[in-house]
């Protein structure tokens, strides 16, 4: 029994009982019925074949020019000099932006940056843009919301609004290679709003074009779960060799149960095959995710549940500092339990690090991305 299992059992204030606003656990328990992706696709959502279609009246070697304006260059419509003026409006008319910008938020030091977009049918997503001296990483979201329902996390507390389509998804690739610049994008991590094994297809849409057409290789692109363990197994099928993160913040069911409703339908155990299935096949570096919150997951025991787990599959853990969020009041561990957590890792033989948290004062930190501007964008 966990240290917070046992305060539990002595009738301690149970720090899991903080309202949570608006938590959608039925993607644990049965299916969900969802509004389909926008009903607008945008230029990113078309394949080479559609896009030909509708360059037909033009020489053939504009298609290519487009694509790789697109996608190398990640320009928009009217940035495409090389084009004829009426041929660059046409495509600005025909098939416009997926995606509208409403708001952008700049963290105190400039290096997070964060965007609120609303899709053609007013649904809010964020996206955030991480810049480092010589290199840059985006964290990109691959739905409206979340159906996961995990108590601290603002997206899951918001419930899912619906899929993004592989054109939304890239195009929040496309305006971070942009504002990059002169940065290269480097690194895309699937860690915004949403489940990405949740709306699979779009998401191995979207990296296919990422590695293929944008150039950033797979190796530089990680994907994140709360244990959708179906998805893991598919993952590690697939020809690039995508990274794959963990969101586990619990290394026993009866906790996990709790703050990742979703372990209900996929417990440890099965996550953790899975997760050795998708190391054995793919030999592709696994993470753990931990959010570490005060006296819920930050005890010795918790500690040693969690280094038995992660020293059987060789994966690194990534301690994070659980960061404030509206819905949910208890507390992240603070700064000393941090680094007693981390060094009780080390001890145990774990490769561990302490995230850095970028972007708090802007609500662009892990756990933060929210719905709540969904209304602002559907009425901007």
């Amino acid at each position: 029994m966990t240290a917070s299992a046992a305060r539990m059992a002595d009738g301690a204030r149970d720090p899991l009982s903080a309202p949570a606003g608006r938590v959608d656990t039925r993607a644990a328990d049965k299916p969900l019925r969802l509004r389909p992706p926008g009903s607008g696709r945008g230029l990113y959502d078309l394949s080479l074949e559609e896009l030909s279609h509708l360059l037909a009246d033009q020489p053939p070697y504009r298609l290519r020019q487009v694509w790789e304006s697109l996608y190398r260059q990640a320009a928009l419509p009217e940035q495409m000099t090389a084009l004829p003026k009426d041929l660059r409006q046409r495509l600005s008319e025909t098939v416009p932006a997926a995606l509208r910008l409403v708001s952008e938020s700049v963290s105190g030091d400039a290096q997070t940056v964060k965007w609120l977009w609303a899709g053609n049918d007013g649904v809010g997503v964020e996206t955030v843009l991480m810049l480092y001296r010589d290199r840059a990483t985006a964290c990109v979201s691959s739905q409206a919301g979340c159906a996961m329902g995990c108590k601290f996390c603002a997206t899951g507390q918001a419930g899912l609004a619906r899929h993004l389509s592989p054109g939304e998804i890239l195009e929040q690739v496309a305006e971070a290679r942009r504002r990059a610049l002169p940065r290269r994008l480097t690194n895309i991590v699937f860690m915004g709003m949403g489940e990405p094994l949740a709306n699979y297809e779009r998401l191995w849409a979207s990296i296919e074009r990422i590695h293929n057409d944008m150039a950033i290789s797979a190796r530089h692109i990680t994907v994140s779960t709360v244990g959708i363990v179906p998805g893991i197994r598919r993952l590690s099928h697939e020809a690039l060799p995508v990274n794959l993160a963990v969101s586990l913040h619990a290394a026993n069911d009866a906790l996990r149960d709790r703050l990742v409703p979703i372990n209900r339908r996929y417990p440890i155990s099965d996550l953790v095959e899975a997760c050795r299935q998708y190391r054995a096949v793919k030999n592709r570096r696994l993470s753990f995710e931990w959010a570490l919150i005060d006296s819920v997951n930050d005890s010795p025991s918790d500690a040693r549940e969690l280094a038995e787990i992660a020293s059987g599959l060789g994966a690194h853990v990534n301690v994070i500092p659980l960061n404030p969020t509206d819905g949910f009041a208890t507390r992240g561990t603070p700064p000393a339990g941090v680094r007693r957590f981390r060094d009780e890792l080390l001890a145990l033989g774990v490769n561990v690090t302490v995230r850095r948290n970028r972007g708090t004062e802007i609500d662009a930190a892990c756990g933060q991305l929210s719905a709540r501007d969904t209304k602002a964008a559907a009425e901007a």
